[in-house]
């Protein structure tokens, strides 16, 4: 799919950037070109040394901002397919900072589509997040609004053949600024702090939300906003599984938190389809005909007044089950 093909990721030196462009290089040994595109100088120098010039010459490593329309335009140039992962993500930080967090999620999606229709790229898959479902925080609003641009995207490209679409998730393990790298280094104190002890979150693995994405790259007909079927945890089982001797004080929810987080509402139910690894919301006005798209996935309509929130999953995560997963995505030489 991406062999002489030309990828940007947005923020592609975060956690899932840096994921998808392991498994791009592993997966496609000629890919044309891969442009790395951030604000972050020092994360970019650190990334260039994991990928040398000499033995990975497709990549490019590009600084500049979202916001600056001008500079992703520039970027975009000879560019077939985007993954936009840049985003202002952590809560309390946008709550503190709302309209930087607006210009980035909201300006910043913007200007990514514009410069999107207006050079020659194919396909366009921006990540999404659970907090943009029913969001009580400014981050969710933010994130549910660019998730409406990308898909709008779709009715005003006009002559234009571009596909917009939409990955929605839950914590990525061992992302940065997530719950398991948090409470490994707190271990080390002997205290893991508990927001609430009923809280539960979807989770999904870096490298889960790397095929979701390549799905969505490869298999989107343009105004799809995908889900994944993954499970949840506890928030105790979490500490148990990181520190079973350690205390754990109720500190109290941080403002913008939910107890359960929703990636699909019973009002999303009357435009949501079943696909079996993912779901499917669809616009719903779409902009392929119903009957094709449902033929051609075997999609089946969910049941009116379906939801998937956290708390109500019927696959669940143990702490043995979150044990081994840690070892094996977040830390090696996890051990009790």
């Amino acid at each position: 799919m991406l062999n002489e093909k030309s990828v940007l990721i947005t923020g592609g030196t975060g956690s899932l950037g840096r994921a998808l462009t392991k498994h791009i290089f592993k997966t496609y040994p000629d890919l044309k070109r891969l442009v790395i595109y951030s604000r972050d100088e020092q994360k970019q120098f650190q990334m260039g040394q994991m990928y040398p010039n000499d033995k990975f010459p497709q990549i490019r490593f590009f600084i500049g901002d979202i916001r600056d329309e001008q500079r992703v335009k520039r970027a975009l140039k000879g560019i077939d397919y985007v993954i936009h992962a840049a985003a202002m993500k952590h809560v309390p930080v946008a709550e503190y900072n709302p309209m930087e967090c607006i210009k980035t999620n909201v300006l910043g999606a913007e200007n990514l589509i514009n410069a999107c229709l207006e050079t020659e790229v194919e396909r366009v898959v921006a990540l999404s997040t659970d907090k943009a479902t029913a969001p009580i925080n400014l981050y969710g609003a933010t994130k549910l609004t660019s998730d409406k641009l990308f898909i709008a995207a779709n009715n005003i490209r006009g002559w234009n053949p571009i596909k917009f679409s939409v990955v929605r998730y839950g914590n990525v393990m061992g992302s940065n600024g997530s719950v398991i790298p948090f409470f490994l280094n707190k271990r080390k104190e002997g205290v893991l702090p508990i927001t609430d002890p009923n809280m539960t979150r979807f989770n999904i693995s870096l490298q889960g939300g790397v095929n979701m994405v390549m799905h969505a790259l490869e298999h989107a007909w343009g105004g799809e906003l995908f889900v994944p079927k993954i499970p949840s945890y506890k928030i105790m089982d979490v500490a148990e599984a990181i520190g079973p001797d350690c205390e754990k004080p109720i500190i109290g929810i941080r403002p913008g938190e939910k107890i359960h987080e929703e990636m699909i509402t019973s009002s999303d139910s009357f435009n949501t389809y079943d696909l079996g690894k993912y779901y499917a919301i669809l616009p719903q006005v779409p902009r392929f005909k119903l009957e094709d798209f449902i033929e051609q996935n075997q999609a089946k309509p969910v049941e009116r007044g379906f939801r998937y929130n956290s708390g109500e999953n019927d696959e669940w995560e143990t702490v043995e089950s979150l044990r081994r997963l840690i070892k094996e995505h977040v830390d090696p030489d996890f051990n009790l």
